[in-house]
């Protein structure tokens, strides 16, 4: 689908970047992907739902600096396409309802509790923070104006999201609506080279199957018997 084209202007008062990467190592990096290409697989039938990650998000006009990059976000309620940043007023008016966190060691306290009253104060609903190296999950869910911690969160399953999360080990795992656990793009290739495998398989038994059939008939036709007779 389209983009329109007022998602793609760019504003000059509102920059694109903010100068930060986009990950501190590859453990934060390959969550957020994983994070923001199986959410967004997990949507792809449907046009109104927005993933991104690592995407400025400006919830409030002429306040530029009123800003944060979420690693991961979730919009339902807005089309998919590209976008340079996601300017809320030119959005309908939609915050974020979802948005995840994926911890570095260079993330402080004081950091994250800023982002947690950022969240809380613009309207997510859903706010969840995954620490790869320490092998903790917690998330928060709105009630009313305030964004209160789920517990417990074992088994928990997104409202908005449909989806579960599971912590085994310290390893984060998450289920689509049909039991159906996130893959990294690794795995979906290996899934991807093993189903073809099994495919080729499986037309090899079946040619087996028609040379062995058409070697009995050649067999019985010399015998005089026709192999309908047989």
């Amino acid at each position: 689908m389209s983009t329109p084209t007022s998602l793609m202007t760019t504003q000059t008062p509102y920059p694109q970047s903010d100068g930060q990467p986009m990950a501190d190592n590859t453990t934060q990096f390959r969550w957020i992907v994983t994070l923001q290409g199986g959410l967004a697989a997990l949507f792809r039938d449907r046009d109104d739902v927005f993933v991104a990650g690592d995407l400025l998000w400006y919830p409030v006009e002429d306040q530029p600096n009123i800003r944060i990059a979420p690693d991961v976000m979730v919009v339902f309620g807005r089309p998919k396409g590209d976008r340079g940043s996601y300017l809320q007023w030119q959005e309908a008016g939609i915050a974020p309802q979802v948005v995840f966190e994926i911890l570095s060691p260079s993330n402080t306290p004081t950091e994250m509790t800023r982002k947690f009253r950022f969240y809380e104060q613009y309207g997510v609903e859903e706010y969840y923070v995954y620490d790869p190296q320490e092998g903790e999950f917690s998330g928060w869910q709105r009630l009313g104006d305030h964004l209160v911690m789920i517990e417990p969160l074992a088994g928990w399953v997104s409202p908005r999201l449909g989806t579960r999360f599971v912590l085994v080990d310290g390893e984060l795992a998450v289920y689509g609506p049909e039991n159906r656990r996130l893959l990294t793009y690794e795995e979906i290739e290996a899934a991807w080279s093993l189903a073809e495998l099994r495919a080729e398989q499986e037309r090899l038994r079946a040619e087996q199957e028609r040379l062995r059939a058409e070697r009995l008939a050649a067999q019985l036709r010399a015998l005089g018997i026709e192999p309908e007779d047989a």
